[in-house]
């Protein structure tokens, strides 16, 4: 017989003020953790393994949605980030637990819990403090793109020193900076997971994001909708800003027309559009070259960057589509100026997507890392009311 006990949050940072359990306890049915995918390789007279990913998983005693929900954090991240926010509220993880889903959260692998090889994985790469702050914690105070100054939902005063900034600093962890590999063995252990728990909801941020649409397509009966808050991007060319360089490339090195003043062009190109990893598309690629792109002649706007799409006819990408695809973006993130890239690339590939602008629906002042905002409710309540209304939600205990 499955046994059922309470629970209720507890934060192990001790913040001042924190909201503890606001809502009360929560009865769960079920948790635990696992290991999924990984094999072994010979290396250097052992057999380590490789490819593993670490997943904490809880199942509230009342199930009322079929689908779990899994969620895949973003760069330098952990699963961490789902559980509490960095001034100690409950996270996304417990508001949905909250609701009836099941929910599981993922290490990715060579991350956190999912132990760092380094023969196999190679070299590491690390956000800088100084990065931090202007990407995602204190934007508004740099002038590096023209959302920011609207930013206005981080807790605390967004300084070193200040509880909120050093819990959630204090959870930036290496990660491997092979992103092609990075990429093949995450969505090969998410496969795995998918395989493990039947159809489920797959929620992906930043970084994950490249995870998504390869997934969709490894998996395309196990995806039951995709969730996808500011995935990496833009497609082809990333734009790149001033301050802290993104994936190594300054403002400086960066390619620009006369008239770009705020963004400029990474040089290096996604050779799969979206991502740098292989993506199908139809008709099939024998080789990315396939791929044609061209750039938009002048911005959609002032504070936009340019887009880069596919050079028409467009080829499709293939399985992408095939269920309820959500694109969740923030008002003051650094993705703010490309965003509707994105988009673009993916409906012009006959991909169909949700587009919600938290600006547009009366939800103001977040950055990118909008889970741990102080209004990180609300908008998990945006989600929660997506996918009511694209998802089945029965009780699946009848």
């Amino acid at each position: 017989m499955m046994r059922v006990f309470t629970i209720i949050s507890i934060f192990l940072f001790g913040l001042a003020g924190a909201a503890r359990g606001a809502e009360g306890p929560i009865t769960i049915a079920e948790q635990g953790n696992f290991y999924i995918g990984g094999h072994y390789v010979e290396s250097n007279g052992d057999m380590p393994m490789i490819g593993q990913m670490f997943v904490q998983y809880q199942v509230p005693e009342t199930v009322t949605h079929p689908f779990p929900i899994v969620m895949v954090h973003g760069g330098s991240q952990t699963g961490s980030g789902f559980v509490s926010t960095p001034d100690g509220r409950e996270g996304w993880a417990t508001y949905f637990l909250r609701r009836g889903y099941a929910v599981y959260i993922v290490d990715q692998v060579a991350r956190g819990r999912s132990a760092f090889i380094d023969e196999i994985y190679g070299v590491s790469r690390r956000q800088t403090r100084e990065y931090t702050l202007q990407r995602f914690v204190a934007v508004e105070n740099y002038d590096a793109y023209p959302q920011a100054e609207a930013h206005t939902q981080w807790p605390g005063t967004a300084a070193p020193g200040e509880p909120a900034f050093d819990n959630y600093f204090a959870s930036n962890v290496p990660s491997m900076d092979n992103r092609e590999m990075q990429t093949e063995m995450n969505v090969n252990a998410l496969a795995a997971l998918l395989d493990r728990i039947g159809p489920s909801v797959v929620l992906v941020h930043s970084q994950s994001g490249n995870y998504g649409w390869p997934l969709a397509q490894a998996r395309p009966d196990a995806m039951v909708a995709l969730v996808a808050v500011e995935p990496t991007g833009p497609p082809v060319r990333n734009v790149v800003i001033r301050g802290e360089p993104r994936f190594g490339m300054p403002f400086e090195s960066a390619e620009a027309g006369e008239e770009d003043a705020l963004f400029r062009d990474d040089p290096r190109v996604k050779p799969y559009g979206l991502t740098d990893s292989p993506l199908a598309y139809i008709p099939a690629l024998t080789d990315p070259s396939q791929l044609e792109f061209v750039r938009e002649d002048t911005a959609q706007a002032p504070d936009l960057a340019r887009c880069w799409r596919q050079k028409e006819p467009a080829r499709r990408i293939a399985d992408v589509g095939d269920r309820p695809i959500l694109y969740l973006a923030a008002e003051a993130s650094f993705y703010a100026p490309f965003n509707h890239c994105t988009i673009g690339y993916l409906e012009q590939a006959g991909v169909s997507v949700d587009y919600i602008q938290l600006a547009d629906i009366g939800i103001h002042g977040n950055g990118h890392m909008m889970m741990m905002e102080m209004n990180s409710d609300q908008i998990a309540g945006v989600i929660y009311d997506w996918l009511e209304e694209n998802t089945p939600h029965a009780n699946a205990q009848d």
